[in-house]
């Protein structure tokens, strides 16, 4: 409820101080309202707003972790399969009706309705059935256990293959520019590709759940890493311009969409491995922890896309005299590193039982392999908001390209 609500306040605050009208002038370009939100006032204002959010989301991962363990063995994972394929689901149905709304209503009324939306969610928190008057652990105690729980190898093996696979999340950040400058895609061919990416994602989770549920995670992982890397190397074609008679549209649409299916798929293992992690009574703790280190490898990965731009020149102006040779070898490259994660895959446990054997074997309850753990996940974090507010305060400076011998 409080997530919810200071998340609602904060878009309140945002429509009623600035001025969110978006007008264009005759060759179509955007008039900048005189009351416009500054860079600043606008990332503090969705900062707010994701924060709220997801203090909300850590609650109901908590709820819904505690709720988990009451599952039987052959349904175990069935819960939170189908809470993230509601969740997917909802990520489906808001792209499309956000990129209508955008262009047909503009920004103003989306900040409305991200005002309104979570005051609707306030009386759903009136039906949640919560047990009363039970004793919680202190402060202290829940530290304590939580450090017991990542001293555990059941936790840092498995958790540094999710940290690596995610960090090795490196797309080809020139790949979008290749696609508008030389393909001419259009605007709304490029939300096509997002649209039919968020559709491919819920696919992916649904797969999951209703065939894949038993199935091994390592093999789950070692099948879509190599999988992606084929539908990596597919970009190479579409550069060279074999495209097996397809027009570039649906051969990059295959490409894209397929690649976020594999997301879908192999996103669920890794969220009920974390959520089988966390101790009793310390769920909403713990699995914010891992989910922490999750997200903070992915946010990542965007950064060491755009360190790679500088390696050969992807630049616009090279794009449009048709030197794509560095965007070539930029596409094997990234190739590379999305497969390298299967070297560590023997990481991965290939299912539950195999992940409480972990606890068994040497190196548990290791304090090096705890305390790695949170040097790596401060470090991570640390890096995180590092880019984040450079990148606010800095825009375009901090990854912009340089081509390769300038000074």
């Amino acid at each position: 409820f409080l997530g919810w609500l200071f998340s609602s306040f904060v878009m309140a605050a945002l429509w009623s101080f600035s001025d969110l009208t978006l007008d264009h002038d005759e060759t179509g370009h955007p008039i900048v309202p005189l009351n416009a939100p500054s860079m600043l006032r606008l990332s503090l204002s969705f900062f707010g707003y994701g924060f709220g959010m997801w203090f909300a989301d850590a609650t109901t991962d908590a709820v819904v972790a505690e709720k988990a363990r009451e599952e039987s063995e052959s349904m175990r994972g069935s819960l939170q399969s189908t809470c993230y394929t509601l969740r997917f689901f909802g990520q489906m149905m808001a792209a499309p009706i956000s990129t209508w709304l955008y262009s047909h209503v503009g920004p103003k009324f989306i900040v409305q309705l991200l005002c309104v939306i979570p005051c609707v969610m306030f009386p759903l928190a009136v039906l949640m059935r919560e047990e009363r008057n039970l004793v919680i652990k202190s402060t202290g105690e829940q530290c304590k256990e939580i450090w017991k729980t990542i001293c555990s190898r059941s936790v840092w093996e498995p958790m540094a293959f999710v940290f690596i696979f995610n960090l090795f999340q490196v797309s080809n950040a020139a790949w979008r520019q290749f696609l508008s400058t030389v393909l001419g895609f259009t605007a709304s061919q490029l939300n096509s590709l997002l649209v039919a990416s968020y559709v491919l994602l819920y696919l992916g989770t649904l797969v999951y759940k209703y065939f894949l549920l038993q199935a091994s995670w390592r093999l789950i992982y070692q099948s879509c890493i190599l999988l992606s890397g084929f539908l990596s190397s597919l970009q190479l074609l579409l550069i060279r311009g074999h495209t097996f008679g397809l027009s570039p549209f649906i051969f990059a649409l295959g490409d894209d969409a397929f690649a976020e299916f594999l997301s879908g798929v192999q996103f669920l293992p890794l969220a009920i491995m974390m959520m089988a992690l966390c101790p009793p009574g310390s769920e909403g703790a713990s699995y914010a922890m891992f989910s922490t280190l999750f997200n903070s490898a992915l946010m990542l990965a965007p950064a060491i896309s755009s360190l790679l731009l500088g390696i050969w020149d992807v630049s616009k102006q090279a794009l449009e005299q048709g030197e794509f040779d560095g965007l070539f070898n930029l596409t094997v490259l990234t190739t590379a590193i999305n497969v390298t994660p299967i070297l560590f895959l023997s990481w991965l446990p290939r299912g539950q039982d195999e992940l409480n054997a972990l606890a068994t074997k040497p190196g548990s309850g290791s304090a090096i392999g705890g305390g790695t753990f949170l040097f790596v996940l401060f470090l991570s974090t640390g890096a995180t908001l590092a880019v984040a507010v450079l990148n606010i305060a800095h825009p375009g400076k901090l990854f912009s390209y340089v081509p390769p011998g300038s000074p």
